[in-house]
C-alpha cells in the first residue's frame, strides 16, 4: 500500500460502558421463553410490545466525535411510542449525566409503579444509587445479556435514525461542541414533535402519547 500511495482508514471505536457482567443480579426481562419440542430446543424471543405508554423504557449512551471534541447523549426511550422522555448531553459520559437524565424524567412522569427500565450492562447501570433511584420508583430494572447488542436494539435504532439523519456527512460543519449540542437538541424535538412514523399510523410520539392517555 505504501508504494503505491495508499493510505489505510481506521474505524472509529465505539464508545463502550461495559464494565463486567451482572445478568447474575439484573436480568433481561424482555425476553419471552419458546420451547420447541419439535426441534428439541428452547431459545428465546425478544419482547419489547407494549400496550400503553409508561411501561417499557430503554437507556443508553452514544458519542458524537467532532474536530472541537467529543459529546455524550443518554436518552429516555419509551418502547410504546419511540419518543424521548428525557436527555442529557455532557462532554463527559459520568454518572452525574444518567442521574440527571433520570430526575428530568421522573419530574415530568412521578408515578411510573411496574414500568420495565431496560439497558445495556454498561457500568452506569451497575451503581448501587442507580438500583436505588429505579426502586424507590417501583421500576423494575431489566439489562441485555452480556455481549448482545441486539437486546437493546431500539435505542441502537434510534441513534442510527439520529445520526444518519443529523450527523453522519455533516460532522465538519459542527465547528464548536455547542453548535453540535444545539443541533442534537432541536432534532430531538423535531423527532418527537414532527417526525411521523408509520408504526405509529402516522402520528408524531408526541401524538401517539396523547392519544394513549385519553384510552386509560
Amino acid at each position: 500500500m505504501n508504494k503505491m500511495g495508499l493510505l489505510g482508514v481506521t474505524p472509529k471505536a465505539k464508545y463502550k460502558s461495559y464494565k463486567g457482567d451482572m445478568n447474575g443480579t439484573v436480568k433481561n426481562l424482555l425476553l419471552d421463553k419458546v420451547v420447541d419440542e419439535e426441534e428439541h430446543k428452547t431459545y428465546y424471543n425478544r419482547n419489547f410490545s407494549t400496550t400503553t405508554v409508561n411501561e417499557k423504557w430503554a437507556t443508553d449512551v452514544s458519542e458524537f466525535h467532532i474536530a472541537a471534541g467529543k459529546l455524550y447523549l443518554s436518552p429516555i426511550l419509551d418502547m410504546y411510542n419511540h419518543e424521548i422522555i428525557s436527555y442529557n448531553l455532557s462532554t463527559n459520559p459520568n454518572f452525574a449525566q444518567t442521574m440527571d437524565m433520570l430526575d428530568k424524567a421522573f419530574k415530568q412522569y412521578p408515578n411510573l409503579k411496574g414500568l420495565i427500565f431496560h439497558s445495556d450492562q454498561g457500568w452506569q447501570y451497575q451503581m448501587q444509587a442507580y438500583h436505588k433511584k429505579l426502586k424507590d420508583k417501583g421500576i423494575i430494572q431489566s439489562t441485555s445479556r452480556k455481549g448482545n447488542c441486539l437486546d437493546n436494539c431500539v435505542m441502537e435504532n434510534f441513534f442510527g435514525k439520529l445520526k444518519n439523519e443529523m450527523f453522519y456527512g455533516h460532522e465538519f460543519e459542527f465547528k464548536t461542541i455547542e453548535q453540535l449540542k444545539g443541533a442534537i437538541e432541536e432534532y430531538i424535538n423535531y423527532y418527537n414533535t414532527e417526525r411521523i412514523q408509520t408504526r405509529l399510523k402516522d402520528l408524531t410520539p408526541c401524538q401517539a402519547r396523547i392519544q394513549a392517555l385519553k384510552s386509560i
